[in-house]
């Protein structure tokens, strides 16, 4: 009898050997996550779909996020420590909002809103440097070496697509980092970026509009060539960068076509008195178009803004933000509120991480995951509400706390969104759109 080559003490192809082993193991890992291995192959050839998932109604209807970069410190924003000694309380005294809570100093029109608001005291993370903690707080996600995970505006991009020819999921002003990009899944589920700030001098949106040098016949001659030549393409190709840019040209066209596409990016349709009331700076400019976007029909406004990274003099670089923000954040509640948009449009503010609860040798603050504060408007939250609790000196969580994972899962669920839905990565693995976490269901009203 003729022995396998293992069995005989053969040498065998030690490449093959492990392809078999990496397969097994594969196998084996779908297993545990319900599917066999006929069911593998056939996603493998794209016959089978993953099972469907329970679907929900809408809460809200879009989201803006305000991200602000650097690490916002939650002692002088969201979660003061009024009696604590000054070299935890910091360089400001806390002040009170219409609810009884207090907020920073330098948040005197958030106080007059805070009825409005819900604040999370209690975040947690383990990721202490600025690029990790970026990438928890714009996917949910802690950051892998074997998987680029796609930002929220992309999951949300994916999973409910575009309305009104506007993109689904735009960047104001830009992108400040790969985490808000698409990840695994096809970059044309990536942000529409403006490309210029819209408190500078003559703002446009680049790409609105056509050449000057080009009429309407020969824009339409040149769209039907691009068709021609891309049809040609993706017969030979099966790329995403193919696809990608079809969609990418798709969306352009209807864009640049479009008068309401076109008219949702126009800040000087408002009127001078409510660009001033939201500052004429680049918090309450962005602010405002994010309003304008979303009454229009984007689904996810990305808005950046500052830099809070305050290692030193906390007091000065803090304030000089603060009150930009302060400013513009409270009345985008209020218009929102004022337009009845409010209910159906949720508004997250976070930030990668906070800061630590003692001011350092350079009356600053550095960088600290253990707690820090979020805070969430309209949508289906909670109004005046406080979840959450650090201790006593802001450094660590004291009630309830919240991962990434529970914040984004939350998020998604008053979207309409199913966390729990598998996505298929490269045609073959499945991947929950979160893994883990769970629904804060305090927080929801």
């Amino acid at each position: 009898m003729k022995m396998h080559p293992l069995c005989s003490g053969q040498h065998s192809n030690p490449f093959a050997a492990s392809q078999r082993r990496r397969d097994f193991l594969q196998v084996g890992a779908l297993a545990g996550l319900g599917i066999t291995l006929p069911q593998l192959l056939k996603l493998q050839a794209g016959q089978m779909a993953l099972p469907p998932v329970e679907t929900y109604k809408p809460i809200a209807t879009s989201i803006i996020h305000i991200y602000l970069p650097g690490g916002m410190a939650q002692h002088e924003s969201w979660d003061p420590k009024p009696f604590a000694s000054p070299e935890y309380r910091g360089p400001f005294n806390p002040i009170k909002g219409v609810t009884g809570e207090y907020v920073g100093e330098k948040f005197a029109k958030t106080a007059k809103i805070l009825d409005k608001i819900s604040l999370i005291r209690s975040v947690t993370h383990g990721e202490a440097a600025h690029e990790r903690g970026t990438h928890n707080m714009f996917t949910g996600y802690r950051p892998s070496p074997a998987i680029k995970f796609p930002s929220f505006g992309s999951i949300i991009s994916h999973e409910q697509g575009p309305r009104n020819n506007l993109p689904p999921y735009v960047a104001i002003p830009g992108v400040i980092a790969p985490d808000q990009g698409s990840g695994y899944l096809s970059s044309a589920y990536g942000p529409f970026a403006l490309g210029s700030d819209p408190a500078s001098p003559g703002f446009t949106v680049r790409d609105l509009a056509t050449p000057q040098d080009i009429d309407d016949r020969r824009f339409e001659r040149r769209r039907s060539l691009l068709a021609t030549v891309d049809e040609h393409f993706r017969h030979q190709e099966k790329s995403d960068s193919v696809e990608a840019m079809d969609s990418f040209y798709s969306a352009a066209y209807s864009l640049i076509t479009s008068s309401q596409a076109r008219e949702a990016f126009n800040l000087n349709a408002e009127s001078a008195k409510l660009r001033d009331e939201y500052g004429r700076t680049s918090a309450g400019q962005r602010f405002l178009l994010a309003r304008r976007l979303v009454e229009a029909g984007v689904r996810m406004v990305s808005v950046n803004y500052g830099s809070w990274d305050h290692h030193s003099n906390i007091k000065g670089s803090f304030e000089s933000q603060a009150v930009q923000f302060d400013q513009a954040f409270a009345r985008l509640i209020r218009d929102l509120d004022e337009r009845g948009m409010l209910d159906t449009t949720l508004v997250l503010v976070s930030s990668e991480f906070g800061r630590t609860p003692k001011i350092n040798s350079t009356n600053g603050r550095d960088h600290h995951p253990r707690v820090f504060s979020v805070a969430m408007a309209g949508g289906g939250v909670k109004k005046g509400f406080i979840y959450g609790k650090s201790d006593a000196l802001g450094a660590e969580p004291d009630e309830n706390p919240v991962g990434p994972e529970d914040l984004a899962r939350t998020m998604y669920r008053l979207l309409g969104i199913n966390s729990q839905k598998r996505l298929i990565l490269e045609g073959v693995r499945p991947i929950d759109i979160v893994n883990g976490g769970r629904l804060i269901e305090e927080l929801i009203a």
